[in-house]
C-alpha cells in the first residue's frame, strides 16, 4: 500500500481535497492523510461543502500540523500549495520522497473546486496506472513529479 501525505500550509482546503481524492481513488491500494505547516484548525467550510454537494462523507476530516504524522511515514509527500502565486511551501524534514503538485486554492481565488479536484484525479490515477506502490525513493519521486508535468492545471 502507498502511503501519501498531501501537505500545504493550512491544511484546509487543497491538502484536504487531495486526501479525500487519493482514498476515494485508492480503493485500499493508497492510504492518504493530510496536513499543515501551520494548520488553519478547521476545514474551509467551502471545501466541505463541495465534498458533501459531491456525495463525499466529511466527517473526520480535520486540519492538522505535520508534527501529528511523525509515527505515518509516507513513502511520498506531496506538496499543493501554489508556487505561482507567491505561496511559500512547506518543507518535510527526512529522506521520504517528496514531489510538488502545485495547485491554485479555491478557496480563494477564481479556481473552482471541480477544476482542482480533477487535476487531482488525473494525477492520482497516473500514478496507480504506473504501479507506484511498487516504488520507493528517488524512482516513486521522480514519477511523481512527473506525473504533475504531464497533468498540468489549465483552470
Amino acid at each position: 500500500m502507498l502511503k501519501l501525505l498531501f501537505v500545504c500550509t493550512h491544511n484546509a482546503c487543497r491538502s484536504v481535497l487531495a486526501e479525500v481524492t487519493a482514498n476515494r481513488l485508492g480503493e485500499g491500494r493508497i492510504e492518504a492523510a493530510s496536513a499543515g505547516s501551520a494548520p488553519a484548525g478547521r476545514v474551509h467550510p467551502l471545501t466541505l461543502a463541495y465534498l458533501q454537494a459531491q456525495g463525499v462523507a466529511t466527517d473526520g476530516l480535520k486540519s492538522q500540523g505535520m508534527d501529528e504524522f511523525e509515527d505515518f511515514s509516507p513513502d511520498l509527500v506531496i506538496t499543493v500549495c501554489d508556487r505561482a502565486a507567491g505561496e511559500a511551501c512547506p518543507l518535510w524534514l527526512g529522506n521520504t520522497a517528496k514531489a510538488h503538485w502545485g495547485l491554485p486554492d479555491p478557496s480563494h481565488s477564481d479556481a473552482s473546486f471541480g477544476a482542482v479536484v480533477e487535476v487531482l484525479e488525473r494525477r492520482i490515477r497516473a500514478l496507480l496506472n504506473a504501479g507506484a506502490e511498487q516504488l520507493s525513493g528517488e524512482a516513486l519521486q521522480a514519477l511523481a513529479n512527473s506525473v504533475a508535468d504531464q497533468e498540468p492545471y489549465r483552470g
